[in-house]
């Protein structure tokens, strides 16, 4: 049921919005662990983020995700990481990717009512089970020694 919902909403926002932005976000703490979520709607760890809304700009649409999602509060300036292509989802699916260093941070009550399911703090170089190939592919070019790709996911079409 989770799976139709999410095709449907995709669907949905596609005839929408012929083109989508998002943000997402490499927040770390003090032992150089990464937040990761799980949501209620879809299966696999991501790190925290989601769409920008129209007139909203990147940096804002971060701050709103990071405390809805994980009650993450931005106390300095994140560091913009790449503009990635979400083809294999959507073909003109785009992604900003920050990075959120130690200390630049606060916690705060998250804000989401249901949205999601469990949080974590995870090793980079050792991801959940679950992590979706997104993730894995960006945890492994931040903190490993995978090169850089343009793509969010691996390119499958």
């Amino acid at each position: 049921m989770a799976n139709l919902r999410t095709r449907l909403f995709q669907s949905y926002a596609r005839l929408r919005r012929p083109m989508t932005l998002g943000v997402r976000a490499a927040v770390e703490n003090a032992d150089g662990h990464v937040f990761l979520v799980r949501h209620t709607y879809v299966k696999g760890w991501y790190m925290p983020g989601g769409g920008i809304e129209r007139g909203e700009p990147a940096i804002e649409a971060l701050r709103r995700e990071l405390v809805e999602e994980g009650g993450i509060r931005l106390t300095g300036t994140p560091l913009l990481i790449g503009f990635y292509s979400n083809h294999p989802v959507f073909r003109n699916d785009h992604v900003l990717l920050y990075r959120i260093p130690h200390g630049t941070w606060d916690e705060t009550r998250a804000t989401s009512m249901g949205e999601i399911a469990e949080t974590a703090w995870v090793d980079p170089l050792c991801p959940p089970d679950g992590a979706t190939p997104g993730t894995r592919q960006r945890l492994a070019e931040l903190y490993g020694d995978q090169g850089p790709s343009p793509y969010w996911a691996a390119r499958t079409i």
